[in-house]
């Protein structure tokens, strides 16, 4: 029997989406509107269609090399990720030790140290191996993010079925056979869930960017977005056009990939 929802958490939960939505239509009904209307009336809609701030950022800002920099990190930083936190949730799974459970919690530091203090030294030893200001060098700094995908899927593949595993080692197959042909496709769904989380983390990452990339070639799209904002005077339709257009991708990518961090998650909490 369908559980039938109060009229007031409908209310609730309607009046609580408006909220959250003004920030964005105050974005992007602005980038619809001239600097002299949106300065008149910000929260009004445009009275004609604009389309000349959209235009003026396709001619004077390189959006296709900065989401191309872009992607590139992403999708590089995701698969070594997922590859290196993966494998080493398994390894760990398969052999518990008391140095494996020590090392384990050994990493939690990497959760504990904030990642804003280690910027200085990282820095320092990117330089002295020539990754400073490289999009390589990205990809090697969001690769730590492996460790939040180790903890998330050792999780997972607690709850595996090990008989399956078991049974191929008695068939003879070898750790890293066992690993591609059984273990990654039964953890498909919690990889898709980790693999969203990173993917929105670097893409709208700022910080990283911001203090290892200084060629304007190598922006990423969110360093396009700070440089659009002037030192003295800031063109405010302009500034949230740029926003607009980095978060489009975003929301297209969350819209199609929602239902696998909803998918990975419930799956996770029902292995038994």
């Amino acid at each position: 029997m369908k559980q039938r929802r109060s009229p007031i958490t409908s209310v609730v939960m309607i009046g609580l989406a408006c909220l959250v939505g003004v920030p964005l239509y105050y974005i992007v009904v602005n980038t619809l509107k001239t600097q002299e209307e949106m300065t008149q009336s910000p929260l009004a809609l445009p009275s004609k269609l604009f389309l000349g701030n959209y235009q003026q950022i396709f001619e004077t800002v390189p959006l296709g090399r900065s989401f191309v920099n872009t992607l590139i990190v992403t999708v590089v930083a995701i698969l070594v990720m997922l590859f290196v936190g993966s494998t080493a949730a398994y390894a760990m799974a398969m052999r518990a030790s008391r140095f494996n459970r020590f090392f384990g919690a050994l990493l939690l530091l990497g959760f504990i140290v904030p990642g804003q203090s280690t910027l200085i030294p990282l820095y320092r030893m990117l330089v002295d191996v020539e990754l400073v200001d490289t999009l390589r060098g990205l990809v090697v700094i969001y690769t730590g993010g492996a460790i939040f995908c180790y903890f998330l899927i050792q999780g997972y593949i607690s709850r595996l079925p090990f008989e399956i595993i078991e049974a191929a080692r008695i068939d003879g197959a070898g750790p890293f056979q066992i690993y591609w042909r059984i273990v990654l496709p039964l953890i498909r769904p919690i990889l898709a869930t980790v693999g969203v989380f990173q993917t929105m983390w670097i893409w709208n990452d700022f910080i990283t960017p911001s203090v290892f990339l200084s060629s304007p070639e190598k922006a990423t799209l969110v360093l396009q977005v700070y440089r659009s904002v002037g030192e003295f005077s800031t063109d405010w339709p302009g500034f949230m056009t740029m926003s607009v257009l980095v978060l489009v991708p975003m929301v297209v990518f969350f819209i199609l990939t929602q239902r696998h961090i909803v998918d990975g998650l419930l799956a996770g909490s029902v292995k038994s």
